[in-house]
């Protein structure tokens, strides 16, 4: 992969950028703040970057800020926020525009590289990352959906895994049961949040949103 990092503590910006690049990825800029990440993605085209959410000058929300334009400017690279504490307001508005290659971890989970690195790789693949504090917190940030109510516990457990960004095969793994067991609960999900087939939409996006914000 190709990557741009954005963190304003150095050490930490060192550490990912030494981390990512021993496991053969291409670290095309490592920055301090928003405006020159913006510029970074531009120049570069990664195929994704990595961002603190606060950072200089008012460590608010200019990381979220930058992220939420390059997905707009450069739909092609994928963005993984991370952040010290589980933000729900940042993480709802960067899943606001689909959930298709974002990721929001906390950064705890650096300290699993091979975790860490697997939430990169899916995101910059167009898929999504979500750390499970975060799903958590943002699944009880509010009422449940009148709509989710149909769902059985093991499949509101099966859509909480896909919010995360597991794959079937992983969620199969976690629950410890068949693939085609899995399949058949993802199958009810769909059916139940009245989700049928399209060539248009992404079915397993459009349910996990649902579910985040509902």
């Amino acid at each position: 992969m190709r990557v741009v990092i954005a963190e304003d503590a150095a050490v930490l910006r060192e550490l990912l950028g030494q981390m990512l690049a021993e496991r053969g990825h291409e670290i095309c800029a490592s920055v301090s703040d928003a405006v020159t990440l913006r510029a970074a993605v531009a120049e570069h085209r990664p195929d994704v970057t990595v961002t603190d959410i606060r950072m200089p000058p008012t460590h608010t929300d200019e990381g979220l800020r930058a992220a939420i334009d390059i997905r707009r400017d450069h739909p092609g690279t994928g963005v993984l926020l991370f952040s010290q504490y589980v933000e729900t307001k940042y993480a709802t508005r960067l899943l606001a525009a689909g959930s298709a290659g974002v990721g929001y971890l906390l950064k705890d989970r650096v300290a699993n590289v091979a975790e860490f690195t697997d939430a990169l790789e899916r995101v910059a693949a167009g898929g999504t990352a979500l750390d499970p504090e975060v799903v958590t917190q943002l699944a009880g940030a509010g009422r449940r959906a009148e709509e989710l109510a149909p769902l059985t516990d093991r499949e509101r457990e099966v859509l909480s895994l896909m919010a995360e960004g597991r794959s079937n095969a992983a969620i199969a793994q976690s629950l410890v049961v068949s693939a085609g067991t899995v399949e058949k609960h993802v199958a009810a999900v769909f059916n139940k949040l009245g989700l049928p087939a399209s060539h248009d939409h992404n079915r397993r996006v459009l349910a996990v949103l649902r579910y985040l914000r509902g």
